[in-house]
């Protein structure tokens, strides 16, 4: 329920009908905004003494003060002049450049007057000059204009010293808005580049300083303003500068509109200075000129509650602004303000929001202004005859000759008059009771403190949003981010998983992990680095094909030789990438990015999912090259793969099953199966060596959480080749993970058994292998014994330390996917060396090494490099087949006749039937490892080159 505010008792009847009559105006104005009229109350009776006219003055102050504290904006005007056009003239200024009574409490904030300070710069800057001349007759407009433009055409404000006004100039929003704006703007931009915060604050700056220009000294934009426009294009003032019409003036013509407002500046300036003046034009310029005063003061008040406005300031004013004249008379001018108010409601037609409560005394006769003659006598133009002439002079009284002071009754003056009976008669003592008037939610919405909380809370929103984004993408500014790779994990385990679709993700950024033998020097970041540049390269001669690299390109941790295998894949997709582009008979350039399946590919759902996202935006991706780590999400990676129309070039997965199952899936590595058929054909041997040969098989166990499958499905197939071999097989034995191979338990379980095994198929990682070996010299039982230990992981990639020494009765075979000592195509490796080098810090890299054929040096002995190349460029043939690219639909297509020759490691061919397990077309080396250590000696038993071969036999496999 609103407050009440004030209370008090009806001196009369005709005191409430008066009270009752200007709140129902008052407070219907929410509802349905009636036309406010102008008020006058007078005692009926011409003949009523001064004790009847202090009553109907007292209504008009008691209504002032019901409503004074209500939130309703009040004027109590007291006329002040010489003249009674002085007078009047000071009120209207009052209205214009006081603030009304609303208070702090106000419904919104105090009204602003545009055009009557435009009018009150015109008349400083004419005082002025008539000051300089000494006289008013005469006025040139030029130097009245000169004038205003040094008042910036805006009249002075009064301003009071006081320790307020000193805080609100301190805190104004070219101050400080402005600097908090730019102090948020740069916290919340700075997580992009302090050159970019930098640019940003400085525009900042430069729009405030334009900002308040406009506000503050405006005359070569002067044309926008409201009160400008106004001045430029209102009716009143057409007769007043003929020779520029009111359609002169336009948003997109500054001239054209300066001249307009020039000369009716001019106009009104000669008018007011007129009216200063003491001859037969004064009469017809003070009437002009307090009429536009009033004219400008009721636009000011009809655009303070306009509808459609930013602020929604005709949803929050609910009231309209209402003044009090307590004794309007014909020599204060009280009267003479009533009837300009009417004349400019009659000549314009437009309703405005001012109400007006006035008392005349009852000798006062309420009428028109009186009409002015028709013509003036004198000399000069004005005075001449003839048709020109009395044109001249009826333009010159249009201004004033469109009011209707010559009509019967005021049109927009409601007249009261009070019987003298109910003046006096005082039996009723109603009461009165008026409430504060409620602000509305327009006001709880689109007030300052309001859009305040909503730009903090924005702003903090934003910058707590931005964290977020930060914490879950690896590139995530507020303003640039991008979703293609995301952060996985916490602290130092943390890693940028998903593709590297923007420069600023970066997987390899810092890492200073170097190639191997005679790439030693070239960093893994610089390999990335080199992509990268490769891609800008291609990107703006816009003839390619996009290949996606999926490997382990981060580690937890510190533990950068977790990434050594996706370094050497990535060097060989590089490598490709070289040998495409930098072929002139090649127009379809090779594009390639980089998707991170994080560590041993533990998160390569994920990548593959920000692969098939990129996959779907751009068009030139055709297939991705890699995952070729064998886990529990292989096939899930596939089959995602291939419902998203993508083929998947694999590397080094083994797999036996995922070929089989998924169209989509092309490997370049031998299955499982391939390989402990090549490595049976050596343990058959073995075995019948032996008398009663007894064998074990050695296995990571499930559930370490390296999501790994290749180590289970490399058990089945051991036990199935050690038996197909010969072997009688014991029970199956199992390791853990604890950070590293936890062998202890197992190994002295095996070596202190009853019969110590004669063979071992170790189902594991090439990193666990040195842990094996070390546990296979030191435990009892094994140490002594000659023991065959069978590995289907590729240990080539691998390296003997003095860490891993056996006893040297432990022979250990081993598989070798990338056989490179069976491929024709030698110049690969020159070629690829010298690419390198020009990657290498100092341009001076370790030479290749000598003495040795040059794949046997450490670069490319894991074969790592070799794979991958062969991979990519196989992807590449079915993709730009014919010098034409093709989409990802037509290489998965294209790939099964991909059939490529002359390969590092023989023939990469997709397309032809394997009929058996020893009928492949993968490449296959079985290399032989005793005395591992320092002076370990590697033998190559058998192998055969990747395409169509000989299937290996036991002949080709002597151990």
């Amino acid at each position: 329920m609103a407050r009440e505010v004030w209370r008090d008792s009806a001196d009369n009847e005709a005191a409430s009908a008066v009270f009752h009559l200007m709140q129902q105006l008052i407070d219907r104005y929410r509802v349905n905004r009636p036309v406010m009229p102008l008020v006058v109350a007078q005692a009926a009776d011409a003949g009523a003494g001064p004790e009847i006219d202090d009553r109907v003055e007292r209504l008009v102050r008691q209504v002032h003060e019901a409503n004074a504290l209500r939130r309703v904006p009040v004027e109590l005007l007291e006329g002040r002049g010489d003249t009674p056009y002085e007078a009047a003239l000071d009120m209207v200024r009052t209205l214009s450049e006081k603030p009304w009574e609303t208070r702090d409490t106000t419904q919104y904030k105090n009204f602003s007057f545009p055009r009557s300070r435009l009018l009150g710069a015109i008349e400083q800057a004419t005082a002025t000059v008539v000051e300089q001349s000494g006289s008013p007759s005469e006025v040139p407009g030029e130097r009245i204009l000169e004038q205003l433009s040094r008042l910036r055409w805006r009249a002075d404000r009064p301003r009071r010293g006081s320790w307020w006004n000193s805080l609100r100039d301190s805190v104004r929003p070219e101050t400080f808005v402005g600097a908090l704006f730019i102090a948020l703007l740069s916290v919340l931009l700075g997580e992009i580049d302090w050159l970019l915060t930098a640019l940003v604050a400085a525009l900042a700056l430069i729009a405030l300083a334009v900002v308040g220009l406009m506000t503050r000294a405006a005359p070569p934009l002067l044309w926008l303003r409201g009160a400008s426009r106004w001045l430029a294009t209102t009716s009143s003032l057409a007769a007043s500068s003929t020779g520029y019409p009111s359609d002169g003036w336009s948003w997109f013509s500054p001239s054209g509109s300066w001249r307009v407002i020039r000369a009716r500046a001019a106009a009104v300036a000669v008018r007011v200075a007129e009216a200063g003046a003491d001859d037969e034009r004064t009469e017809h310029a003070r009437q002009f000129h307090l009429e536009l005063r009033v004219q400008a003061l009721l636009e000011d008040l009809r655009y303070a509650y306009r509808p459609h406005a930013l602020d929604w300031r005709r949803s929050k004013r609910t009231v309209p602004p209402v003044v009090f004249l307590p004794r309007a008379t014909q020599d204060n001018g009280g009267i003479l303000l009533i009837n300009a108010i009417n004349n400019v409601r009659s000549r314009r037609s437009e309703v405005d929001p001012l109400l007006l409560l006035a008392s005349l005394p009852a000798s006062e006769i309420m009428r028109h202004t009186p009409p002015l003659p028709p013509e003036r006598s004198g000399t000069g133009p004005a005075a001449s005859s003839g048709a020109r002439a009395r044109y001249e002079r009826w333009v010159d009284a249009l201004s004033l000759g469109q009011s209707p002071v010559a009509a019967a009754t005021l049109a927009w003056v409601l007249r009261l008059p009070l019987s003298t009976e109910k003046l006096t008669h005082e039996h009723a003592h109603a009461q009165l009771v008026t409430y504060r008037v409620r602000r509305t939610w327009a006001w709880w919405v689109m007030s300052r403190a309001s859009i305040a909380l909503v730009v903090v809370g924005s702003l903090l929103g934003a910058f707590l949003w931005a964290g977020h984004w930060r914490d879950a993408y690896c590139h995530g500014p507020l303003t640039d981010r991008n979703t293609d790779a995301i952060w996985i994990g916490e602290g130092g385990d943390r890693e940028c998983v998903g593709v590297a679709a923007v420069p600023e993700v970066r997987f390899a950024r810092g890492n200073g992990l170097e190639l191997s033998g005679a790439g030693k020097g070239v960093t893994f970041d610089r390999i990335e680095r080199a992509i990268r540049e490769e891609n800008r390269a291609v990107e703006k001669d816009g003839r390619y094909v996009t290949v996606v690299y999926a490997g382990p390109l981060t580690a937890r941790g510190d533990e950068r030789e977790a990434t050594r295998k996706g370094l050497e894949e990535l060097t060989g997709v590089y490598l490709q990438q070289q040998s495409v582009n930098r072929t002139v008979r090649r127009s379809v350039k090779l594009r390639v990015l980089l998707a991170n399946g994080g560590e041993d590919m533990l998160r390569q759902l994920t990548a593959v999912r920000k692969i098939i996202e990129v996959a779907e935006r751009d068009p030139t991706v055709v297939g991705v090259v890699g995952l070729g780590r064998n886990t529990d999400e292989s096939d899930n990676a596939a089959e995602l793969l291939r419902k998203a129309g993508l083929p998947l070039v694999n590397t080094t997965n083994s797999s036996s099953s995922l070929p089989r199952q998924y169209p989509n899936y092309f490997g370049l590595a031998a299955t499982d199966e391939e390989q402990t058929y090549a490595l049976g054909l050596v343990a058959g041997q073995v075995a019948r060596k032996l008398d009663d040969p007894q064998a074990i098989v050695l296995s990571r166990r499930a559930r370490n959480g390296d999501k790994d499958r290749y180590t289970a499905e490399q058990r089945a197939a051991g036990k199935e080749m050690l038996r197909e071999a010969g072997f009688s097989l014991g029970g199956d034995m199992y390791y853990d993970l604890v950070g590293e191979a936890s062998l202890n338990t197992p190994l002295t379980t095996i070596c202190q058994g009853e019969r110590v095994p004669d063979a071992l198929y170790f189902a594991g990682r090439v990193e666990d292998v040195p842990a094996l070996m070390d546990g296979l010299s030191v435990t009892t039982g094994c140490s002594d014994r000659k023991m065959t230990v069978f590995t289907g992981d590729d240990l080539s990639k691998g390296t003997f330390d003095d860490s891993t020494s056996i006893a040297a009765n432990v022979t250990l075979y081993h598989s070798s996917l990338a056989p490179l000592d069976r491929g024709k195509n030698l110049g690969f490796y020159g070629d690829a060396y010298r690419t390198l080098r020009d990657l290498h810090p100092e341009g001076e890299p370790i030479a290749l090494a000598s003495g040795l054929p040059v794949y046997e040096d450490d670069l490319f002995a894991s074969g790592q490099i070799v794979i991958s190349y062969s991979a990519a460029a196989a992807l590449y043939d079915a993709a730009a087949r014919g010098d034409e690219p093709r989409s990802a639909a037509e290489t998965w297509a294209t790939l099964h006749t991909v059939d490529l020759n002359n390969m590092p490691t023989g023939t990469i061919s997709f397309s032809r039937a394997r009929s058996s397990v020893s009928d492949n077309v993968h490449g296959l080396n079985i290399v032989k490892v005793v005395r591992p250590g320092p002076s370990a000696e590697r033998t190559l038993v058998c192998g055969k080159p990747a395409g169509v071969a000989p299937p290996l036999t036991a002949k080709d496999c002597k151990p």
